[in-house]
């Protein structure tokens, strides 16, 4: 089964390619979390293998954080909605009380500085109860040790959140290791869905940006989705 999220331009800001895909899986997990090295986060040495430079890491941490103020300050309580920013990219998960305030989200979202696309899969219904947050936080911690234990894949790659059992995954990845990393999660326990909202780049825009990384062991088996 084949999904596509809703992608948006935000205010004048120009539409890129997403390349969106469905699967089974479910959890909730960010690629960007610190590494932990002997009990202390390594945050440089996340920020050494990110695919972002710094500071796009930082602008995008500065997007999730005023979006999600700016959101708490028109809405209140009256709605989920959890900003999430790779590439100042934003996909947009959560639940809203009614389809009319689906574009006061979006328009509030477009007024955030540097932020270029909007993927927006907001749902109309109530917000999951903490059993059902938990079992999604458990799937994606699941799904972040499965690609650690890829060899063949950069985890820090790839950002993942999952939302009422729908894993999302995003990243700046060639065409491979989109599709290694869909194979990767199809066989987590829990998962029921994914969609990538991933930006596709050529193995020689890969070997331009992470000259540092080794390149990606090959699997033995069939990475077609």
């Amino acid at each position: 089964m084949t999904t596509s999220a809703r992608t948006l331009p935000a205010r004048p800001l120009r539409l890129a390619a997403v390349v969106l895909g469905a699967t089974l899986l479910g959890g909730v997990l960010t690629a960007c979390a610190p590494l932990v090295v002997g009990g202390a986060a390594a945050t440089g040495v996340l920020v050494a293998t990110d695919r972002r430079t710094s500071a796009t890491q930082l602008e995008d941490q500065t997007i999730e954080l005023r979006a999600a103020s700016r959101i708490r300050d028109e809405f209140g309580d009256r709605t989920r909605v959890l900003v999430h920013s790779y590439n100042r990219r934003v996909l947009l998960v959560g639940q809203i009380p009614r389809e009319s305030d689906r574009a006061r989200v979006l328009q509030v979202i477009s007024t955030v500085d540097n932020v270029q696309h909007i993927v927006d899969e907001l749902t109309v219904e109530n917000s999951p109860n903490l059993r059902e947050r938990s079992s999604d936080t458990l799937v994606t911690t699941r799904v972040r040790a499965a690609l650690v234990d890829a060899k063949d894949l950069f985890a820090n790659s790839f950002k993942v959140t999952t939302e009422q059992g729908t894993t999302y995954l995003m990243g700046r990845v060639t065409q491979r290791e989109a599709d290694r990393a869909t194979e990767v999660v199809r066989g987590v326990p829990g998962v029921l869905r994914v969609v990538r909202v991933f930006e596709i780049i050529t193995e020689e825009e890969l070997a331009r940006s992470v000259p540092q990384q080794p390149p990606p062991v090959t699997s033995g088996g069939n990475t077609s989705r």
